[in-house]
């Protein structure tokens, strides 16, 4: 599934392609998404501009006008098609992408004034399209989200308050959206790397100084990925057809029984499931 970065390039590269635009027609092929799609789409959408577009945690939002925004969410494997009508490549913004885009997944279609048409494409259609309205940030999915890692409502006070009292281990906290919104199991792995901290660790164990180290380290990873583009696990591509390749920059995501890259540490990173989850980390750097 993407993680905050993915979407981050995905939002940008639509903005791109279609801020501004005229949504000039909409096709349903399937309403039998996580959701199905409401009927009212097209009509409430139709012949109006995408005046923004933006995301919050994993969810791109296209902002309609005062009162209507679109929600998306990609899903397990959802992705977006951008196709111009002069050019005959389709380009792409997919997390699971392939070359070959069969048509029988194609659900929605949606045609802008500069002659291109987002197609969203989902084999196992576990991702989903909401119409929201003006109060959007009280509705669901969004009112249930914690702080994005960039906001500054992700703090000290805050990750405090959030873990009092509790036992959970540090991997499954971070991976909370209810905590904060869009990090992953993958960037999950890369923050406690950074930040010296073994996934099983409980939150109650925390220091005043590991806190403010997450905080630092889940900006810094987060920021980084997107500058390269997100990490093309199963072919993340942007709307360019540029894959990203955080994945190189990787130091103990799917890393098993490979030597800690610490300068300095001889370890080797093991991998754990916590949750049904893998957790990569080093046993001797990361404590």
């Amino acid at each position: 599934m993407p993680e905050l970065p993915e979407v981050e390039v995905l939002k940008r590269s639509l903005q791109k392609k279609i801020r501004f635009r005229k949504i000039i027609r909409i096709k349903i092929y399937n309403r039998n998404l996580r959701y199905k799609v409401p009927y009212s789409i097209s009509r409430d959408l139709k012949n109006h501009k995408v005046h923004n577009i933006s995301r919050i945690s994993k969810y791109i939002i296209f902002h309609i006008n005062f009162s209507k925004k679109l929600l998306i969410h990609l899903g397990m494997s959802g992705t977006i098609h951008l196709i111009e009508k002069n050019n005959k490549n389709n380009t792409n913004a997919s997390f699971y992408h392939s070359s070959y885009l069969p048509q029988k997944h194609n659900h929605i279609e949606i045609s802008f004034s500069n002659d291109i048409k987002m197609i969203y494409n989902d084999p196992r259609r576990f991702g989903y399209l909401k119409l929201l309205k003006k109060n959007y940030l009280s509705e669901k999915p969004i009112i249930n989200l914690g702080p994005d890692p960039f906001s500054y409502k992700f703090n000290f006070e805050y990750i405090k308050n959030f873990i009092y009292k509790k036992k959970i281990n540090i991997k499954n906290l971070l991976m909370n959206q209810k905590f904060v919104g869009g990090i992953g199991n993958i960037y999950a792995n890369e923050i406690l790397y950074y930040c010296k901290l073994r996934p099983t660790k409980t939150v109650n164990q925390l220091s005043k100084k590991n806190i403010l180290n997450i905080i630092l380290q889940a900006r810094k990873v987060l920021d980084k990925a997107i500058m390269f583009g997100g990490s093309s696990i199963r072919d993340f591509k942007k709307t360019d057809g540029v894959s990203g390749n955080f994945q190189q920059n990787f130091k103990v995501y799917g890393k098993n029984n490979t030597q800690c890259p610490r300068h300095g540490c001889n370890g080797y990173i093991q991998k754990i499931l916590l949750s049904n989850r893998s957790a990569f980390y080093c046993p001797k750097c990361q404590i």
